[in-house]
């Protein structure tokens, strides 16, 4: 199964994502080993993006929302629920003294 965005195809679950936001994931994410001083680069620009953008944690959102859906019943073994058979148990039907 092929993974298109925008016309492009995702060939790794890291380019999906890419251009499901339109910006790379180390912007947001960071890099491992990057100084104070690219941090702060990095986040400023996060924050320009964000700005420019209010829509984007929306479309974050929606796009983990998809991929858990998509992906939960394979990641965390989740099995469906069996179905309620109508019968249900008796409660009290008195009144509290």
């Amino acid at each position: 199964m092929r993974s298109i965005v925008a016309g492009h195809v995702a060939v790794t679950a890291t380019e999906f994502v890419e251009l499901a936001l339109g910006t790379p994931v180390e912007l947001w994410l960071g890099v491992e080993g990057e100084t104070e001083e690219e941090r702060a680069v990095r986040l400023a620009a996060a924050r320009d993006i964000l700005a420019d953008d209010p829509t984007l944690p929306d479309r974050v959102s929606r796009v983990a929302a998809q991929a858990i859906e998509a992906h939960a019943p394979h990641l965390f073994n989740i099995t469906s629920l069996p179905q309620d058979t109508g019968r249900r148990r008796k409660g009290w039907n008195g009144v509290a003294a």
